[in-house]
């Protein structure tokens, strides 16, 4: 897994997990006090867990930053990760299987293939762009 940080203050903006990444059973990916929460499992045929559901609760967060997943299912991805100031800190190449995680900072991405296939995740509820999102320039 590669951890990118901020040039500005040291903290952790994004996350890429390649495929080749995968190897244990279970690995939670991202810190437990991140609002995006991710684990990698590589599981063998029989493999079962208990029988479970998640129950609603009160949040002890009152206010929080949108966090944004992309996995590629097919293709290619260009990945340019921005720092907390709208700098470009780095570019990534994401393929089949590759996954990205933006807790902070900004991101733009570029289509390498056609019919590139991904899942894009982020935390909700989702109210709009007004309230989500602000273009870098």
């Amino acid at each position: 897994m590669e951890k990118i940080y901020s040039k500005i203050d040291g903290r952790l903006l994004h996350m890429i997990n390649r495929l080749d990444d995968i190897e244990s059973e279970r690995k939670n990916l991202c810190d437990d006090n991140k609002y995006l929460q991710c684990a990698t499992m590589k599981l063998y045929k029989g493999k079962t867990f208990k029988p479970h559901k998640h129950f609603e609760r009160e949040r002890l967060e009152k206010s929080y930053i949108p966090q944004e997943s992309w996995l590629v299912i097919k293709g290619s991805v260009k990945c340019i990760f921005y720092d907390i100031n709208d700098c470009i800190l780095t570019t990534k190449i994401l393929n089949a299987g590759d996954a990205s995680f933006t807790f902070y900072g900004g991101h733009n991405y570029e289509i390498l293939e056609n019919n590139t296939v991904v899942y894009e995740y982020k935390t909700g509820p989702y109210e709009g762009i007004e309230l989500d999102k602000k273009h870098i320039e």
